[in-house]
């Protein structure tokens, strides 16, 4: 085998073992949730458990969530929103263009939103699973309504960073791409700047995958991450999504309004069509168009409503809030 060199490290998690601790086994609980905050703030350390250690509190409540994902999608407890992209220009387009996105409904009937669950998801390995329920749920609803569903509308669908990485996710978009004889150019993927630039060999291969099935892509909340232009040379993608935290923000901020209007201008010299998002109101709608943003996506245009909404008439894209 000859002489190998190893670099060892330790993450340790500690607790205080006293009369109120309950059992041998909420002792070992304590003592692995301490290990995981260990791990999550560098490796290589101690971290002593604390009832009020506040990441300790934030490891223990997505640590519940791992049984409560599994559940729901044993279940079938989550739903599939949309809410619409709009074109910016006199034209307004007729045919659905709409951001899918994914709520869960507890057992209590109450419908929760992805930041309260997808973090947990993404820790624990479950992103993937999920995606493949969003996926498997809209080729089957398309299927069902495409009688409803025009030639030229566009879903675009939100991938994990694990999914890109993930094989059994690829095999499984084209195997249901195949089944429910779903054309590639009704489907648009986004993949966030940093997951596809953590990834870049992964998310290039998963791209070019799938665009030779005609799907198309987006890189999504542009300008959060590293912000380098230089990737989208090797991204081949088709849509710009301007983050919208220098959306939001740009009426009242120089800085924001340049990030979107630089955005804008490289997206457009590269020939990528650029979606700012949220679009809140009326006055940053009027701001976006004049930089000459291609689609906007916000309350101003629709807040999310369940996927059938979709159906309530072919002019989805007219809908405001």
């Amino acid at each position: 085998m000859g002489r190998r060199s190893f670099h060892l490290g330790a993450s340790i998690g500690l607790v205080s073992i006293g009369a109120e601790m309950g059992d041998v086994a909420e002792a070992m609980k304590r003592a692995d949730t301490a290990c995981y905050v260990a791990k999550d703030n560098g490796r290589n350390r101690v971290h002593l458990y604390a009832l009020d250690d506040e990441a300790v509190n934030l490891r223990n409540e997505e640590m519940q969530w791992i049984g409560r994902l599994n559940d729901a999608l044993e279940h079938d407890r989550f739903r599939l929103y949309a809410q619409t992209i709009a074109p910016l220009g006199p034209t307004p387009r007729e045919d659905i263009h709409c951001e899918l996105l994914i709520r869960l409904l507890d057992p209590d009937g109450k419908v929760l939103s992805p930041g309260a669950f997808l973090p947990a998801a993404e820790r624990y390995g479950l992103a993937s699973r999920i995606d493949r329920w969003v996926i498997g749920t809209l080729f089957k609803w398309i299927s069902k309504h495409k009688l409803n569903v025009s030639a030229d509308a566009l879903f675009c669908i939100n991938l994990s960073g694990l999914s890109l990485g993930d094989e059994e996710t690829l095999d499984f978009i084209i195997r249901k791409m195949d089944e429910y004889r779903i054309p590639g150019k009704l489907l648009c993927f986004e993949i966030t700047e940093t997951a596809a630039i953590a990834n870049l060999t992964l998310a290039t291969r998963f791209i070019q995958i799938t665009k030779s099935r005609g799907c198309r892509f987006a890189l999504d909340d542009f300008g959060s991450g590293l912000s380098s232009f230089g990737y989208l040379k090797t991204l081949d993608v088709d849509f710009l999504k301007i983050d919208g935290m220098f959306v939001k923000g740009m009426l009242g901020d120089a800085v924001d309004y340049a990030m979107v209007k630089s955005i804008n201008e490289i997206g457009h010299v590269m020939g990528i069509r650029t979606i700012a998002e949220f679009v809140e109101n009326a006055e940053i709608m009027a701001a976006v168009e004049g930089l000459g943003v291609n689609f906007a996506q916000g309350y101003a245009v629709s807040r999310p409503q369940p996927l059938d909404w979709l159906l309530q008439g072919a002019s989805a894209c007219a809908e405001r809030a």
